[in-house]
This record gives C-alpha cells, sequence and structure tokens, in this order.
C-alpha cells in the first residue's frame, strides 16, 4: 500500500503536524546539546574491539589448518567485520561523530570494510534513501532493483523467480551493494550519463580489487602453507557479513506496517511531514543490547530515520521519547522481534513474485494506488535535501 496523502491517512491536522515536528526538533536539539566525552568513549571503544577482534581472527588463521583455528578465525574475523560494517562504518559515514572533529572518525574521511566505495554510498544511502525513504520512484532501497516489494510496482515475468534473487542479493549482498549507486536501471533504458558511470566503475573496480586483493591474496599470503584454509574463512567471514547485514536492512524496511509513499506524498513536503514519513515508512526490531550493537543498532530504525547523523548509542534512549509521542498522535510504531520482522518480509518478497490479481493488499481499507514504473529520479529532478542526511562530495556522482 502506498500513501499519497500521510496527513489524510494518519488523521493528523497541519496543526498537529506541525506540533509533532517541533517535539522531534526538541528531541534532537537535546541530543545534541546532551553529546559528551561517554559518547566518543563509545565509539572509540567499538573501533577498538573490533580492530582487536580483526587481529586475533587474522593470527588464529595462521594454524587455519587445524579445524579449530579454523573456525574461531572465521568466527572472530565475521565479528569484526559485522562490527564495522554496522555499528561502525554506516554510522561514521552517517556523520554521527562529525561533531568530535576526530578526523579519523569523520563521514569524509571513513572508508569501510566492504566493496561500495565510501563516496557512493553516501550518494546512494544517506541522501537518496534517507531523504526519500520508501517513495516510489525515488528510492532504489525497494528492493534494490532486483525485487518487487511493493504492490505499486509492476509486475512482470522475471519476478516469479524473487525467492531465488533474494537468496542470491543475501549470499551476494556487499557486491550487490556495490553497484547500487550505479542505478543499473537508468543503464538500462540508456538514461545514465556514460562519464558518470565510466568514473563510478572505476572507483568501484578500485575498491574491489583492494577487497579481493586484502582478503583472498594478501592475508592469505601471510599464513603461507595455510593459504587456501585462511582464504576460505576469510570467505566464510564475508559470506556471515553478507547475510546479517542483509537480514538487519530488511527487518528494518519491508515488515508489515512499513509503508510506501508516491510521489505526490513529497511535493512541498515540510520538515515536520518528512519527520512523519520516516516514521511510518520505517520498523524497528527488539533484542538485546549485545543485538543492537552487532546490528548497528539498527534496531532503532525509526530513530534512526527520524536522526540519521545522531550516535547510534544514544537510540535507546531516544526510542523512549519517540514511541510515546507515536502514542500520542495515533501514528503506528511497528515492532516485534527479529525472526517475526524478517518472516514477514520473507512473505512479502515470495507473495509479491505473483501478479497482484493472485494476492491480496495488505489493507482492504485504502485504495491501491496506480502501478509505477521501476527506476529513479535523477538528482536535479529531486527536492531539497534535508541537512541530517548528510552530504557527499560529488567526486563521482555528480
Amino acid at each position: 500500500m502506498a500513501i499519497a496523502d500521510v496527513k489524510e491517512y494518519t488523521h493528523l491536522s497541519e496543526e498537529e503536524v506541525d506540533e509533532l515536528g517541533r517535539e522531534l526538533d526538541q528531541i534532537r536539539q537535546d541530543i545534541e546539546e546532551s553529546r559528551n566525552d561517554d559518547d566518543a568513549a563509545y565509539i572509540n571503544r567499538m573501533i577498538t574491539i573490533q580492530r582487536r577482534l580483526a587481529v586475533a581472527g587474522r593470527i588464529t588463521l595462521f594454524a587455519s589448518k587445524w579445524k579449530p583455528a579454523f573456525w574461531a578465525g572465521a568466527g572472530m574475523l565475521a565479528a569484526a567485520k559485522i562490527l564495522e560494517n554496522m555499528e561502525i562504518g554506516h554510522n561514521v559515514m552517517h556523520g554521527q561523530w562529525d561533531w568530535m572533529n576526530d578526523p579519523e572518525i569523520h563521514s569524509s574521511t571513513w572508508e569501510w570494510d566492504t566493496a561500495q566505495p565510501a563516496e557512493q554510498w553516501k550518494h546512494s544511502h544517506n541522501y537518496v534513501h534517507h531523504q526519500f525513504t520508501n517513495v516510489l520512484g525515488h528510492d532504489n532501497d525497494i528492493g534494490y532493483g532486483v525485487l518487487r516489494m511493493a504492490r505499486e510496482q509492476k509486475w512482470s515475468p522475471f519476478n516469479l523467480g524473487q525467492p531465488v534473487y533474494n537468496a542470491m542479493l543475501a549470499t551476494l549482498f556487499q557486491w550487490g551493494v556495490a553497484l547500487h549507486d550505479l542505478d543499473i536501471e537508468a543503464i538500462r533504458k540508456r538514461e545514465k550519463d556514460p562519464k558518470v558511470m565510466k568514473k563510478q566503475l572505476a572507483q568501484i573496480g578500485r575498491k574491489v580489487r583492494r577487497q579481493i586483493g586484502k582478503d583472498y591474496l594478501f592475508f592469505p599470503a601471510l599464513t603461507g602453507p595455510a593459504f587456501l584454509h585462511t582464504a576460505a574463512a576469510n570467505g566464510l567471514a564475508n559470506l556471515t557479513r553478507n547475510l546479517w547485514s542483509y537480514m538487519i536492512i530488511f527487518c528494518g524496511h519491508f515488515p508489515d506496517g512499513a509503508l510506501h509513499f508516491t510521489e505526490e506524498e513529497i511535493e512541498d513536503e515540510t520538515r515536520a511531514e518528512w519527520y512523519l514519513r520516516q516514521m511510518l515508512g520505517s520498523a524497528n526490531f527488539t533484542g538485546s543490547p549485545l543485538l543492537h550493537i552487532a546490528s548497528g543498532n539498527l534496531g532503532y530504525q525509526i530513530e534512526h530515520h527520524l536522526f540519521p547523523d545522531l550516535p547510534s548509542n544514544r537510540y535507546a534512549e531516544i526510542s523512549d521519547r519517540v514511541r510515546p509521542l507515536a502514542e500520542k498522535y495515533g501514528i503506528p510504531y511497528t515492532t516485534g522481534p527479529l525472526y517475526k520482522q524478517y518472516g514477514q518480509a520473507l512473505r512479502t518478497i515470495t507473495k509479491l513474485s505473483l501478479p497482484n490479481k493472485f494476492t491480496k493488499p495488505d489493507r482492504r481499507d485504502y485504495p491501491e494506488t496506480p502501478e509505477v514504473p521501476r527506476g529513479r529520479r535523477r538528482d536535479d529532478e529531486r527536492p531539497t535535501r534535508a541537512s541530517e542526511t548528510g552530504a557527499w562530495t560529488s567526486k563521482v556522482t555528480a
């Protein structure tokens, strides 16, 4: 179900939406003013733990021909890669720690341990996805250009293979993400600027060579006779990271209750309306503090989409204030156990592999909007960016 008028859907008046915006702005101000040494210590501690896990894993793999060492090394390396991608890299590149003015932990300098260049990620994710969350025709994270995730997306026989494509996307997630900012649909339609595409491909090629060289040549070569075992352990660590990050991301965007929106909704959208759309288009999941750290605190996806540039270790605190606001204004606050959220996303993937006439809409009391074509708009066709979604240098994308 895609919403064309959020205020009408939520039965909120313009004054109520504006008041909600002011209350959320107050939360932002309170957190910004209370950032302190404890927050800085948190991210520094996470980086230290991650690097020690990586070093311990690499050292252990010198004995990777011995099965216990193989599994222990691969496990520590997988944990290090998950922590670097989810709680550190993703959040650092959102600018959550820029206030520290530490050049080593800054969104403009961080390059993460995955195949997509940070510069392209900051465009496709920080700007496109967070500015236009779940807006059909704008947000290419709706199915990543491979899966049909909304009834309004036009069906084709290609979609019959969605369960297979989904498994492949999960397995090869970092490689799929590496191509994300290219906009394959625009390339297919010959709408992509060839010069931009060439620059992006060159940047991706350099990053891919670095990743492959590091994980499958350099570090395995250091272990000498254990080369093949070490390379296999590195592959297992990367696979584990891929599957984990894929599941966490899908749980935050595709469970029941995470709504989609039409282009009409973002016409002349105010800051308060942007806040409201983030709350309706995102979903949380519950779990232990360790689970939230391992997921980059994206179990608080609603809070992350409201305040993507505030420190992730404060999201639990922020959620204690956002949830009562949702109740006050009668706004759905979608949350549930991790297994339930992913199960719902998986059901949607399977269900939408079929034409609409063979399935039932999630809500029968709300009219379905017309089908929209795949693909997304160019940056020059988009509204002004919300400041908290972050900037990018346009070295490649402009």
